[in-house]
């Protein structure tokens, strides 16, 4: 008997066989399909099937397929009551699929997908058999749904006007574990759009736009016909600004500056064009000192207090028995005493403790 092509005979010759695990991707070759079962030679290891629920859900795949085609299969069982290896079409599908996507996140490789849903966080892109999403947040300025008044129905009606439509995307995390794929909008047509920002515009420039639109992360200004900034919501005011639109409306005359011109987006600053008041609180106080300040945030940390108009600093969780116990002692909008227990202005950093 010729046992040069077993594994026995492998062993026999002094050459090692790896073993296979479940889950693992193999590529073998199609030896027949007969009814609803593929046979595949995974040689050396023996013969894998395909068959049952597993044929059912991949038959697509299985109908382009002839004897001698070579196909890659994800292991299910290693042994079935019959002896075959149990195996996978759609799951190594969509195992390469996730392979794909890390690598397309690596080099950055643009995609054009086409967009199947909208919802109120985003829009949901199906990409080789994997369903990805796309957040709001990640969308080009023209393509991001500006509605003034902030209602979710309404947004979600404007991001619905995008399904069907085919956008050029960027992956932008890939995790194969919890099933979660995001994609960003961010870089499409980098080269075009750098190419629409006149070079009369440069970093420094201080001018006056109009708001054109408000979001949750900022505003939109307009500096001349088809050219745009934004404003993010962290440059708006050395205070802490939780919602654009009790500051501005559309239509609005702002005075901006640019901060940062690139991949064709320009980025203003409305704060740097005041003083920063931590500079103007450099010596005025020290650790110890007892101070009034006004509850202006509660978070996982603790509240944030602001002791001056955009001076403000934590007071730890740590201090209550609960995150409930701290928000019914310490009310927004309330005013308290407290001490400081940290002031660092260079650094823009403060912490106080609430003074009972």
């Amino acid at each position: 008997m010729d046992l040069s092509n077993t594994i026995l005979g492998k062993l026999l010759s002094g050459k090692e066989t790896k073993a296979l695990e479940i889950g693992e991707l193999v590529e073998g070759t199609v030896i027949s399909i007969q009814g609803t079962q593929v046979f595949i030679d995974l040689y050396p290891h023996g013969t894998g099937i395909i068959y049952g629920k597993e044929y059912l859900t991949a038959r697509d795949m299985i109908r382009a397929l002839n004897a001698g085609d070579s196909i890659k299969a994800k292991i299910v069982d290693l042994e079935n009551e019959d002896g075959y290896i149990e195996l996978s079409l759609k799951e190594a599908k969509q195992a390469l699929a996730w392979g794909e996507a890390e690598e397309a996140l690596k080099s950055g490789t643009t995609l054009e997908i086409v967009v199947k849903e909208a919802n109120k966080g985003g829009l949901m892109l199906d990409w080789n058999g994997i369903s990805g999403f796309l957040p709001a947040s990640q969308l080009n300025a023209e393509h991001y749904p500006r509605v003034e008044s902030g209602d979710k129905n309404e947004i979600v009606n404007e991001l619905k006007k995008l399904v069907g439509q085919k956008l050029s995307v960027n992956v932008l995390s890939v995790n194969p574990k919890d099933g979660k794929l995001i994609f960003s909008e961010k870089g499409e047509k980098a080269g075009s759009r750098e190419k629409s920002v006149p070079s009369k515009y440069s970093v420094g420039d201080v001018l006056e736009c109009e708001v054109t639109g408000i979001v949750d992360f900022g505003i939109f200004l307009k500096l001349e016909q088809g050219v745009e900034g934004l404003v993010h919501i962290s440059e708006m005011d050395w205070s802490l600004v939780e919602n654009p639109r009790a500051l501005y409306q559309i239509g609005d005359q702002v005075k901006a500056k640019i901060i940062e011109i690139k991949d064709g987006k320009i980025s203003f600053s409305i704060k740097t064009l005041t003083e920063n008041p931590w500079t103007t609180v450099d010596g005025k106080y020290q650790v110890g000192d007892k101070v009034n300040g006004v509850v202006i945030k509660h978070n996982k940390h603790g509240a944030l207090v602001s002791i001056e108009q955009g001076v403000a600093g934590l007071v730890h969780i740590s201090e209550f028995e609960s995150e409930k116990d701290l928000k019914t002692k310490l009310g927004l909008g309330q005013s308290y005493d407290f001490t400081i227990t940290t002031f660092e202005p260079k650094d823009q950093k403060l912490t106080l403790s609430f003074n009972n």
